[in-house]
């Protein structure tokens, strides 16, 4: 795939474009956005993603718009799980919902710009070392074994990674418990203090970063092109902010989505070290010599990938619709099975106060009184 210095340029020029007007026209002036807004623009987004990728289909042919959209509908998906950790995040720090959108879309941009580092290495370890799809394949097949454990219970454990990152921070910044609107440091009795949302955007970039380690080497076992693995997922962030808002009552009903995304990262792990044996170069594997296995074409990955997503969320609306049949739902089971209302942020449809340890001192963002600095 020949792709030059001045379509990368213009690329990289237009999708951060995008994230200037997403800030400048959703996000500057704090607001809990509307379902319909959300909606709205969710679908503007996914649809620049489906023109983008009818457009490399045109320019490069069907085999690589095939592995753009594989790896677009992955790194789609993967982001919904990373969604549910949001909605943890925001509510365990109670931010509050005019101030999410922020957070959110600072998250999005440090999740890419993460990603395009990993991409580069990635990319250069691949150009020097074919053997590094073994490691790409046994990591994936590794995650996948480790989200299927985690699938018990994923508050708690997700909980136990934020609470050693914040006991961590704390150690090394003065913080305040209270919120001085968006800002990430305030004065206190004349001290210069850390707030709330700086604790938040770090445990959000740090969580983009574990989730980089995942989406990286998944997407490059559907495509060796640093330009569409790059695409795929500024696409897949991008619009991620509205979905948050959009799906984040549905997330609870998602009971099977974590083990559809093992499945698929599973899936994906093994057609890497199914390419790396036939590309082997390992001297103490066949003596050096491809080894003659089958390998997963595009056309199939793309068909497993959807088709298990379907599959994970009709089992999962299905599932989560068995409970109400079977007794009649009491007024606190149906306000929380509700879905947010009109300018509602997702989190506010979980107990905070159940989210954090006793030891947290943190009040609701509703309770709260604003900070006078």
């Amino acid at each position: 795939m020949d792709v030059s210095v001045t379509v990368w340029i213009v690329t990289c020029v237009v999708i951060a474009g995008l994230f200037v007007f997403d800030f400048f026209a959703h996000v500057r002036v704090p607001h809990a956005p509307s379902i319909k807004e959300s909606g709205s623009w969710s679908a503007v987004y996914i649809g620049i993603a489906i023109l983008f990728g009818l457009f490399v289909w045109w320019q490069w042919g069907g085999t690589y718009g095939g592995e753009y959209f594989a790896g677009y509908v992955t790194e789609k998906a993967l982001s919904v799980d990373n969604l549910f950790v949001f909605v943890i995040i925001m509510s365990k720090f109670a931010v509050p919902k005019e101030y999410q959108q922020k957070v959110l879309l600072l998250g999005i941009v440090m999740a890419l710009i993460m990603r395009a580092i990993f991409i580069a290495v990635g990319a250069a370890a691949i150009n020097a070392y074919a053997w590094i799809f073994y490691l790409f394949g046994a990591f994936l097949i590794y995650t996948a074994i480790k989200l299927v454990k985690e699938s018990d219970d994923p508050v708690e454990h997700e909980e136990q990674r934020e609470s050693r990152l914040e006991r961590f921070v704390k150690n090394r910044l003065r913080t305040t418990d209270d919120y001085d609107r968006d800002k990430l440091f305030t004065r206190v009795n004349g001290k210069r203090m850390a707030t709330p949302m700086l604790m938040v955007l770090i445990v959000i970039g740090f969580t983009d970063l574990l989730f980089a380690f995942d989406s990286i080497p998944a997407i490059y076992g559907l495509t060796q092109e640093p330009y569409l693995v790059f695409t795929a997922n500024a696409f897949a962030l991008m619009g991620l902010r509205q979905l948050y808002f959009l799906i984040g009552g549905l997330l609870d009903r998602l009971v099977y989505l974590s083990y559809g995304l093992s499945f698929i990262l599973a899936f994906i792990g093994v057609k890497l070290i199914l390419h790396a044996l036939h590309e082997n170069t390992l001297p103490f594997i066949n003596g050096g010599e491809h080894v003659s296995v089958p390998e997963v074409s595009t056309p199939v990955s793309l068909g497993v990938i959807i088709l298990t997503l379907i599959i994970t969320t009709v089992a999962s609306l299905m599932s989560s619709k068995k409970p109400a049949a079977k007794q009649p739902a009491t007024a606190e089971s149906a306000e929380s099975d509700d879905p947010p209302s009109e300018g509602q942020s997702p989190s506010d449809t979980r107990p905070s106060s159940d989210a954090r340890s006793p030891s947290d001192p943190q009040t609701s963002s509703e309770t709260r009184p604003p900070s006078d600095t």
